[in-house]
């Protein structure tokens, strides 16, 4: 461990590694475990998101309870319903808000949105007949989409994406992120989808492409959001990468827009 805390791309890799291992375990088994992870995710991120801004105990406890709540009705009504319910809660946590300090409202709407619909999203992908295969999908190229930036833009380097923002990010790492997404898409669909979506293996390597583009955008909004806090990171949790929200910042859009591309497909059933 001596060498992983000395070399900080080890501690990196290592954390991303112990992370993707039980993602992936917890999407293979789906059910119970797949949702407790992903619910770990959505109070995790609050959390994080509360304290960053500074939303307060009561707010927090709040957002929290709300969170949790919602994620446990998606087993008893229909995503649609869920939806609704997340909504509305973020909207009232809102007004609570609000009523302590004006400029919390937004913060405490737009934190429970930003922590909930992508795992009620993702809950909602993997509990679909070809669920396994479509959670799978999208880990694949958000995963992919981050792995290629990091190392395309430190090979290659270049004229920055968002300096005032993002300051590591170059042109040639967006490139390299979305290219990798893409490549990666076109092969998952061409041969471990086989026998669904195979023949529609270049329509995929575009949607791949869309859904890297996303990510990178969800990336770069944390990095804002950071900026706009006054914070290096958003948490410590996992060393090598910050707090929960830093690690999944590009998820949190790619999981919606993912799930919207299978519920308006119907290809994962």
């Amino acid at each position: 461990m001596a060498a992983a805390d000395t070399n900080p791309l080890l501690l990196r890799v290592l954390t991303g590694a112990v992370l993707a291992a039980a993602a992936l375990g917890a999407v293979w088994l789906g059910g119970m475990a797949f949702t407790a992870l992903a619910a770990a995710a959505a109070l995790l991120m609050f959390a994080e998101w509360a304290v960053m801004l500074r939303l307060g105990r009561g707010i927090r406890l709040a957002g929290l309870v709300l969170l949790a709540g919602v994620i446990l009705l998606m087993s008893l009504v229909s995503i649609g319903e869920v939806v609704l319910a997340l909504a509305g809660g973020a909207g009232l946590l809102g007004l609570f808000a609000r009523g302590i300090d004006r400029r919390l409202g937004f913060w405490a709407t737009a934190g429970i949105l930003y922590c909930g619909l992508p795992v009620v999203a993702m809950i909602w992908l993997r509990g679909l007949t070809l669920g396994l295969a479509a959670t799978v999908f999208v880990l694949a190229l958000v995963w992919t989409t981050d792995i290629a930036a990091y190392f395309t833009g430190r090979a290659i380097g270049g004229p920055k994406f968002a300096p005032g923002i993002s300051p590591n990010k170059t042109w040639a790492g967006v490139f390299g992120g979305i290219l990798g997404a893409m490549a990666v898409g076109f092969g998952l669909s061409a041969s471990y989808l086989a026998g669904n979506w195979g023949r529609w293996a270049g329509f995929f390597a575009g949607i791949s492409g869309v859904i890297a583009v996303v990510a990178i955008l969800g990336d770069l909004f944390e990095s804002w959001l950071k900026r706009r806090a006054g914070v290096k990171d958003s948490g410590t949790l996992l060393p090598g990468h910050g707090g929960v929200l830093d690690r999944l910042d590009g998820m949190v859009p790619a999981a919606v827009v993912g799930a919207l591309v299978f519920a308006g497909t119907g290809w994962a059933g």
